[in-house]
């Protein structure tokens, strides 16, 4: 798996010149298909923060790794990401998801542009060469700095980057 990657790394590095200014490059390599768990990372930090600043696009990243190492979460990235209330169809509860962009009834596929790109680069960098990992100081929990919500009282705050305040369970 290491070689795949040195190769799609090196395939990158060399393809990227070409395009710069343009997503010709991640608009024709399905991710998803092969780095299934980035692009769930990914599709996270898009919809969590795509309009937010570089350091709270790999905050939340890093909380979402955060979540895949405790035991009282999900063990993948997917599986973290996608976390949440059923209906006895399977299908998801309406607003009952860890992550609320996963349950609020909109279609999940990101538009072409420097936002998805830009998302893409930072779970490619945080999942693949631990980049800023341990930004959230063990931070396994977060919410937009507009609201308050009653869970955050019973954690212990790490602090605000960007948009989103973190917290983490009591040591």
């Amino acid at each position: 798996m290491k070689n795949i990657m040195k190769t799609f790394t090196t395939a990158l590095a060399l393809i990227i010149p070409t395009f710069a200014s343009s997503n010709a490059v991640f608009a024709s390599f399905d991710m998803e298909a092969v780095f299934p768990e980035v692009h769930c990372m990914a599709l996270n930090v898009y919809y969590e923060t795509r309009s937010s600043n570089m350091a709270d696009q790999y905050a939340v990243a890093d909380v979402t790794l955060n979540r895949m190492y405790d035991t009282r979460y999900p063990n993948s990235v997917c599986k973290v990401v996608k976390q949440g209330h059923q209906h006895a169809s399977g299908q998801m509860k309406r607003n009952a998801c860890q992550f609320s962009w996963y349950c609020d009834g909109k279609a999940d596929k990101p538009i072409p542009g420097d936002a998805w790109v830009n998302a893409q680069t930072v779970a490619w960098n945080i999942m693949e060469d631990g980049m800023y990992r341990g930004l959230t100081e063990g931070a396994t929990h977060y919410h937009a700095d507009y609201v308050e919500p009653r869970w955050a009282k019973s954690l212990q705050l790490v602090g605000r980057i960007g948009a989103h305040i973190f917290y983490r369970w009591e040591k």
